[in-house]
């Protein structure tokens, strides 16, 4: 049974990663419904991130080899870090403090406290909500060419409030990006790109702590932590080219109700003792 309920989140982690409705709070609500009826764990949440997060690879691989090495070239003198693939380069690693930084410090509660079903409720709702403000508003006449540092650093902010689940890594910084002026689709590139360095760091070290020290906690182990992780490379991969077509034409209203609404439905069962906080 174990093998059914990983194969089953490797698949909620492979379909929500990317849409801004927050991966890591499907993976703990559909956890209260599975016969283990248990938190899958900051862990296994971590871990299977790195599939996704390699279908980013997979799918921008010529885009990030690119920045890369003109990054690198930054670093020689060879090119300019004006170049706008050196500079992406830069701001990649600009937005990626904040969420290091924080992650380490909080790390305690964002492994416990933070994971309770009623702070997942609330941020669900509540960022849905910021979520809509920021796509009526924003003026969306930005591309990613006009990425500044002062931005990256905002979009880097947006992105660390992720640690909190309900929040949704690429939700808060798609937000973040639409307040500041950004197309619908250039936050959500940026999004995927600025992910890369948080979630590999992320995901590499609880597999350090795992396999090295402390043993995988929660109730899947790591042969099956591993097939969730594949299978959510696997889906990732085809949402990812989906909702860059999807938002390129469409409102990010879709994804707004549907936060409010699982939020809202959220209360309910835990105020009627249907599932645990």
């Amino acid at each position: 049974m174990n093998w059914f309920e990983a194969a089953l989140l490797g698949l909620v982690q492979g379909l929500t990663e990317f849409l801004p409705i927050s991966s890591s709070a499907h993976l703990r609500i559909v956890g209260q419904f599975l016969p283990n009826a248990s938190d899958p764990g900051a862990a296994f949440t971590a871990i299977t991130q790195l599939g996704t997060e390699t279908a980013v690879l997979v799918f921008f691989w010529h885009d990030i080899v690119r920045i890369v090495k003109a990054w690198f070239g930054s670093l020689s003198g060879k090119v300019s870090r004006q170049d706008p693939d050196a500079r992406m380069g830069w701001l990649v690693i600009l937005g990626s403090l904040p969420i290091i930084v924080l992650g380490l410090l909080f790390q305690d509660q964002i492994e416990s406290v933070l994971r309770s079903l009623w702070i997942v409720a609330t941020t669900l709702i509540v960022f849905g909500l910021v979520l809509a403000v920021a796509d009526a508003v924003g003026k969306q006449e930005r591309d990613l060419t006009r990425l500044t540092y002062k931005h990256g650093i905002f979009y880097g902010l947006a992105q660390a409030m992720a640690l909190i689940p309900g929040v949704s890594r690429s939700g808060g910084t798609i937000t973040a990006g639409l307040l500041m002026g950004y197309t619908r689709e250039a936050a959500a590139r940026y999004s995927f790109l600025l992910a890369i360095p948080a979630v590999f760091g992320s995901g590499l070290y609880q597999l350090y702590k795992t396999v090295s020290k402390e043993g995988i906690t929660g109730p899947y182990g790591l042969p099956e932590t591993a097939m969730a992780t594949v299978i959510a490379f696997v889906v990732g991969y085809v949402i990812i080219g989906w909702f860059l077509k999807f938002v390129s034409t469409r409102s990010y209203r879709l994804f707004v109700w549907y936060r409010i609404l699982l939020g809202l439905a959220l209360y309910l069962l835990l105020g009627f003792n249907v599932i645990s906080a």
